[in-house]
């Protein structure tokens, strides 16, 4: 890749800040306001694809529950809406066709009542049959086909609930694999093995997707990153256990049937749902339902209500959330807001973060404890409770956030986060992986042939290190003091200097994709005290700057995590990339930098009349290759962080950023 403009520090400063920026400020400020709930919190919609709402369709008629009509034509609407050109629904806006989640796209509306020759309909059919039909698609969504009898089992890679009894040392094992993984697994395991089929009371099928039937399919889809030895490996074993499993003895399955159901009731989680994410959440309810659990049992009751949580009820369209992300969204609030400053700005990042104090896990020894016994709980998680597994990207954004705002009322007597913040540093101190580097849940998270085994077709059976959360993490116990030369900083700098691309950026495991990654690490480089000069932050500031678009902002899709990624492809801008540029550029001491102008100049003048920024592109990641997010509350709060922070450092006294976010 070609450097267009390399980066030249020390570039003469700007003029004085214009009345415009100063206005956007005051605008995204006062709308952000606006949004906050009256106990503190933020939260905004979470958006993934076509999937989620289908899937909630067809539960809801697999359970066999009264069709709400009004409710099933609003997510009618919803589906339609999204279609692509293509004639398949994407997994992110104006993204390349996607079969699976077309596939469960078109049977929830087939579901719901769309005729089969309506024109939408008769074009996602052609396509799905021109992209080989229902029987490519991936492992889960043939899971839910086998569950309505449209797929025979055998199209199912083989995964016994046995698994549960299985002894930590043995290969596969329910630790060796990701918290969303696990959770949504177990109460699969249930259904794998009892095998139930829907209720469904339309008696609905979708045999005219399958380009021969289904019945004589003897070659089924593996992921496109399951390549040998590894696939013939795990493909065989699988033929073995296809062979063996009906001897299994009874007694043993019942026992494991058992746990799986223990394990999940164990984590339910209230109201908010097994592992808070709706596959698993899904999935518990239909384990309840097969297990012949009344519907008048308090536990399927809560499961049951966990799911309608996540609903978006429109004025005309409805659809389904994968989670709730209300820690999230309010820390991240709380930075912006501090960073855009005043006097309500403040008062409500502190309601905020008041907001989440008591929600910091300090009781639960979540799964986590499997690889780190001797730690003692103190992390956030994502959604409004979740105990079982919070996270460390969560934990270091509220520390650091409650740290800057304990610094900045200090002299007010105010904002006392002292113990919350000690907990939260001990708990993201204890997880970091043996390589130096931080993953999302769980330590040492690292077993890659797992990514192999036939079910895991979607490759994302594991939560490793991955750079951004690094960078997080590193840029919270440097902005709590701890420097460069101990021992897990050192740790954390030579595994992000191993980690960076030769292009110069880092992978955004959660966020898309190099610009999130790049914006995250020199973050934490710049916090813990790495020379603005050095080869590997000139090497980023070079990417940014090369990769900067002709409309001043910045851009990356969902394609950029192709297993033969050769370096960026552009993209259109959006507000909240164009912010993580700017963010990371500003962190590696390049306020002065032309590019960063052109930035500001564009997010200024992007501002839309409700004082936020349009953004219709998803820019975040559930899953790579497999399952993406628009967080709508990305393009309020993330621009505004840029903009301010442009104001505050060519207007302050040092052109440095003191905060590891």
């Amino acid at each position: 890749m070609s450097i267009e403009a390399p980066s030249q520090p020390g570039l003469a400063r700007r003029a004085p800040l214009s009345a415009d920026l100063d206005h956007a400020i005051a605008r995204a400020t006062d709308a952000l306001l606006g949004l906050q709930q009256d106990d503190g919190h933020w939260v905004f919609e979470l958006e993934a694809d076509a999937t989620i709402p289908a899937e909630y369709v067809l539960l809801k008629h697999f359970l066999g529950e009264p069709a709400d009509a009004g409710l099933e034509s609003k997510i009618a609407r919803y589906l339609r809406r999204i279609q692509g050109e293509h004639g398949g629904w994407p997994l992110f806006h104006e993204g390349v066709f996607n079969i699976s989640a077309s596939v469960k796209a078109y049977f929830a509306l087939k579901m719901i009542g769309d005729s089969i020759e309506a024109p939408h309909m008769v074009r996602a059919r052609a396509a799905i049959l021109a992209h080989g039909g229902a029987a490519s698609t991936n492992v889960f969504t043939r899971a839910l086909l086998a569950l309505y009898g449209q797929v025979p089992w055998r199209g199912v890679p083989v995964m016994p609930v046995e698994i549960m009894l299985l002894p930590r040392w043995f290969p596969f094992h329910l630790d060796k694999i990701s918290y969303w993984a696990r959770t949504v697994l177990v109460p699969l395991l249930v259904l794998m093995a009892l095998k139930p089929k829907a209720r469904n009371p339309r008696g609905i099928g979708i045999a005219e997707l399958f380009t021969r039937p289904p019945e004589q399919v003897r070659r089924w889809p593996k992921g496109p990153h399951q390549v040998q030895p590894w696939s013939s490996i795990f493909g065989a074993i699988d033929r073995i256990l296809r062979q063996v499993q009906p001897l299994f003895p009874a007694g043993p399955r019942r026992r494991a049937i058992d746990r799986a159901a223990a394990f999940t009731i164990e984590r339910l989680n209230g109201e908010d749902g097994l592992g808070a994410i709706f596959p698993a959440m899904a999935n518990s309810v239909m384990m309840f339902e097969v297990l012949g659990y009344p519907h008048d049992d308090p536990r399927v009751v809560l499961a049951r209500r966990s799911i309608e949580k996540l609903l978006v009820i429109k004025e005309d369209e409805a659809y389904c959330q994968p989670c709730l992300s209300p820690v999230w969204d309010t820390a991240l609030v709380c930075h912006a807001l501090m960073e855009s400053g005043g006097e309500r700005a403040a008062m409500a990042a502190v309601k905020g973060l008041d907001w989440l104090k008591p929600l910091q896990v300090l009781d639960t020894a979540g799964d986590w404890t499997a690889q780190r016994p001797d730690v003692r709980p103190g992390g956030w998680a994502f959604q409004y409770a979740n105990p079982h597994y919070p996270d460390l990207d969560d934990t270091a954004v509220v520390v650091m956030a409650m740290d800057r705002a304990a610094a900045e009322a200090a002299a007010k007597g105010g904002a006392d986060y002292g113990t919350a913040i000690a907990r939260g540093r001990e708990w993201v101190e204890g997880l970091q992986s043996r390589n130096g580097g931080w993953g999302a849940f769980d330590a040492d998270n690292s077993y890659e042939y797992l990514n192999y085994i036939p079910f895991a077709d979607h490759g994302a059976l594991l939560d490793p290190p991955t750079a951004d959360v690094t960078g997080r993490c590193l840029g919270m116990l440097a902005q709590l003091g701890e420097t460069k030369d101990s021992p897990r900083v050192a740790a954390a700098l030579a595994y992000l200097k191993r980690t960076q691309m030769k292009e110069g950026s880092w992978y955004g495991r959660w966020g898309m994709n190099y610009i999130y990654g790049t914006w995250s690490v020199l973050a934490g480089l710049n916090a813990a005290g790495i020379d603005p000069g050095s080869p590997e932050i000139r090497r980023a500031v070079d990417w940014l700057v090369a990769i900067q678009n002709d409309d001043g902002g910045w851009g990356e899709d969902g394609e950029s995590y192709k297993l033969d990624y050769k370096g960026y492809e552009r993209a259109p801008s959006t507000a909240s990339q164009t912010a993580w540029a700017l963010l990371g550029l500003m962190a590696a001491g390049e306020v002065d930098h032309p590019v960063v102008q052109r930035g500001i100049d564009y997010l200024t003048h992007q501002q839309a009349g409700d004082g936020f920024w349009p953004e219709e592109r998803y820019t975040a990641t559930g899953f790579p290759r497999v399952f993406y997010l628009r967080y709508h509350g990305y393009r309020k709060f993330f621009p505004l962080w840029a903009l301010a922070r442009y104001r505050n450092l060519t207007k302050g006294n040092t052109r440095s950023v003191q905060f590891g976010l």
